[in-house]
């Protein structure tokens, strides 16, 4: 018998977003970002970083937009 998996990072935010009645434009923002914040730190999971990823995307993010990245 096969046990079911948990569902993923991305689902979770989804349901939590669709539970909330926030905008579909907002579900796509946040997903967006999450999946930038993962790609930005070459794909580790959320789980595994803490306030200083958090703070260096922040930057990053914050550079970029002020040179128009």
């Amino acid at each position: 018998m096969e046990v079911p998996q948990s569902p993923k990072l991305l689902d979770r935010v989804r349901q939590a977003i669709r539970f909330r009645h926030l905008s579909r434009k907002t579900e796509k923002s946040y997903l967006y970002y999450i999946q930038d914040f993962i790609l930005f730190h070459q794909k580790r999971h959320p789980r595994e970083m803490g306030v200083t990823e958090v703070r260096v995307y922040s930057v990053a993010l914050a550079n970029c937009s002020s040179r128009s990245c």
